[in-house]
């Protein structure tokens, strides 16, 4: 086997046929934010993860989660969803690499951007998506006795009953974090759930005069998977890659997938299994 690290080694080559396995779901800039956002709640910790914004089939920007929490913190009434365009909430770069760009450079962009999600070209003259769920394929595959205490461990960004989801948009946008945790659990809330409950039960805020005064306790939290044995990352990325909403909570630690592709990193990771 190489003892080149992982990633030092291309995309096309850590993932094979898969790299663009996962299409990139579309939508023109004149469609308004309501359908994106029913869209996205679908996509949101998938493989594809944000919602790709079109003008005459030619990408010009993307929308995750993020890109309409931070307006509806500013303005959060209907108007917002029903006579807001997308093009006027996108992020207006569309984030692209290539087959023969490093895993390393891929990671690293994200870290700069803090958005896991780029696009790479496919065979059908268009583009698929990468996300931080995508690598976990990666992670399967890496053959290392790294285990999850060797993780480095972050900051958790918590949240309590008594707040309302005002003070939650508010933490995530302040500390640029998609999840935040209920103290002393392991259950959270996420833009995924919220977006969700906007637009199934709020009917995109046609349903709530105050929106930001709503208790969290009316908000349906998800729970991490709680793990005992310290396993090592392709156990971890295997387990994770199964999850519809892959996070873990070992002991103290939450791990999510952003872990997996910080990991990554290290150049002791060597070992692969294509």
């Amino acid at each position: 086997m190489s003892m080149i690290p992982i990633s030092d080694r291309s995309l096309e080559s850590l993932f094979g046929d898969s790299l663009t396995a996962s299409l990139c779901v579309n939508i023109e800039k004149d469609t308004k934010t309501w359908v994106a956002t029913g869209m996205l709640v679908q996509q949101l910790e998938s493989f594809t993860d944000a919602v790709v914004v079109r003008e005459n089939d030619k990408p010009i920007g993307i929308v995750g989660g993020k890109d309409i929490i931070s307006p509806l913190v500013n303005n959060p009434s209907s108007n917002l969803f029903y006579e807001t365009n997308v093009e006027n909430i996108m992020e207006k770069r569309f984030p692209t690499v290539t087959g023969k760009s490093k895993l390393k450079e891929l990671v690293n962009f994200w870290k700069e951007t803090r958005r896991a999600f780029a696009a790479v070209p496919n065979e059908f003259s268009d583009y698929s998506a990468l996300s931080a769920k995508k690598i976990l394929e990666i992670g399967k595959r890496v053959r290392t006795e790294i285990s999850i205490s060797q993780i480095p461990k972050k900051n958790l960004i918590t949240f309590n009953e008594k707040n309302t989801i005002g003070d939650v948009l508010n933490s995530m946008m302040k500390n640029n974090t998609r999840r935040l945790f209920l103290v002393d659990s392991n259950k959270f809330i996420n833009d995924r759930i919220i977006l969700q409950k906007i637009t199934d039960e709020l009917k995109c805020l046609r349903e709530t005069e105050n929106f930001m005064d709503l208790s969290i306790n009316e908000f349906n939290l998800e729970e991490a998977k709680k793990i005992t044995s310290d396993l090592t990352i392709n156990e971890i990325s295997e387990i994770m890659y199964k999850m519809e909403h892959p996070s873990i909570l070992f002991q103290d630690q939450i791990i999510t997938p952003w872990d997996i592709c910080l990991i990554l990193l290290s150049d002791n990771i060597t070992k692969y299994e294509n």
